[in-house]
């Protein structure tokens, strides 16, 4: 049984997280928020010349655990634990770390089910929003928080477009950034990446329970479940290989089921448990805000076009793409490292998984992180 529309949403003050009341928000469209909260956790802490921290952004259907257990608070399990912590490439013991969940999110970030100030939810009312706003609500925080310099901002897949626009939009706002790394992403979404979450809406607003994006007041189990889990279907596809789908399930039944009398194949399976885990966790109203957020990402729009935006960057940058990455192909990372002049030479994770190799590959991405962290820490003398 699904949970009620929207249980998951708008979570207390439990767990690890906490939040910060930023006011309102002007948007790019010409339109604002009144009030925004952001979701966000940290860990370690920070230095005396508030030097050491670090920016994690996550990626579409992501949040602020970073790291640690499932739990209280918590909907899954840190989807970086492998990479932060102690002792791990981004040191809680030597970085103060913050991970915010995303504008427009649903782990308690202000977004499409959060309350406005008449405490209705803003459902089909919700603003259309862009990665530069979803930036700018970062850079809010980072005031909140007393930040004025980030030493690493890093995120994959959409929170690598983030930390692009982070690397010319923090500096704007009187906000360091000593280094960006931007993973499995690319500069500007192409018709490709277009194509592909055009169905993905399209499944979403088709469901008989979307009803315009006004579903919060349906009963238990009855938002728009069947169409978030078509697009996270359609999306899954595009995270993985076809190697790996072929390697791993081929033309293979489903357990007894058999699919010449109406069972399923193997893969087929395996994509309904993947669409049935988000529907479980996540608010549809949502996915569509932050995949039209990517849709609108273009680095070089109003700055003379990508390679002109790319080559005023100033931060350092550690590029990573994924060599069977068939979302980000491996040669959008290719042009990004050789166009920002800071940039380390790109680093390729080589991997049966696609675009899921960033999640999966650490015994590759771990050394490239630590690697670039320890050259940046020497320059600025963290220890």
């Amino acid at each position: 049984m699904l949970p009620a529309t929207g249980a998951w949403l708008e979570g207390d003050p439990i767990g690890h997280r906490s939040f910060a009341e930023l006011g309102p928000l002007a948007l790019e469209s010409g339109l604002s928020l009144p009030s925004v909260s952001v979701a966000y956790e940290t860990w370690g802490q920070l230095n005396r010349d508030g030097s050491n921290a670090v920016l994690l952004l996550h990626a579409l259907t992501g949040d602020s655990h970073a790291t640690g257990d499932a739990g209280e608070g918590h909907v899954t399990a840190g989807w970086w634990d492998q990479m932060v912590g102690p002792g791990r490439p981004i040191d809680t013991d030597k970085y103060y770390v913050v991970a915010p969940n995303v504008l427009g999110g649903c782990q308690g970030t202000t977004g499409p089910a959060s309350l406005d100030l008449a405490g209705r939810r803003w459902g089909s009312r919700f603003p259309r929003i862009t990665v530069r706003d979803q930036v700018a609500a970062e850079i809010a925080l980072s005031h909140a928080l007393g930040i004025s310099r980030w030493h690493f901002v890093v995120g994959g897949s959409m929170g690598g477009l983030r930390a692009l626009e982070w690397a010319l939009l923090g500096p704007a706002e009187g906000i360091s950034v000593d280094a960006i790394g931007a993973i499995a992403c690319s500069a500007q979404f192409t018709g490709d990446q277009i194509a592909w979450s055009h169905p993905q809406l399209a499944a979403i607003r088709a469901d008989v329970n979307f009803h315009g994006g006004d579903y919060y007041d349906q009963p238990p189990g009855k938002g728009p479940h069947v169409g978030l889990g078509i697009a996270r279907q359609i999306a899954h596809i595009t995270y993985r290989s076809a190697l790996e789908l072929d390697e791993r399930f081929a033309r293979l039944p489903q357990g007894a089921e058999e699919p010449l009398h109406g069972g399923r194949f193997a893969v087929q399976s395996y994509l309904d448990h993947h669409a049935h885990k988000l529907a479980a966790r996540f608010d549809a109203n949502s996915y569509i805000s932050l995949t039209e957020s990517m849709l609108s990402h273009d680095l070089g729009r109003e700055r003379g076009g990508v390679r002109s935006a790319l080559r005023s960057i100033a931060a350092r940058a550690l590029i990573v793409g994924v060599d069977s990455d068939r979302l980000f192909p491996v040669i959008h990372s290719e042009r990004m490292a050789a166009e920002i002049p800071n940039a380390d030479p790109v680093h390729i994770i080589h991997s049966d998984f696609g675009h899921d190799g960033f999640l999966i590959d650490f015994d590759q991405l771990e050394p490239a992180v630590r690697h670039f962290l320890a050259s940046l820490d020497a320059a600025a003398n963290i220890t």
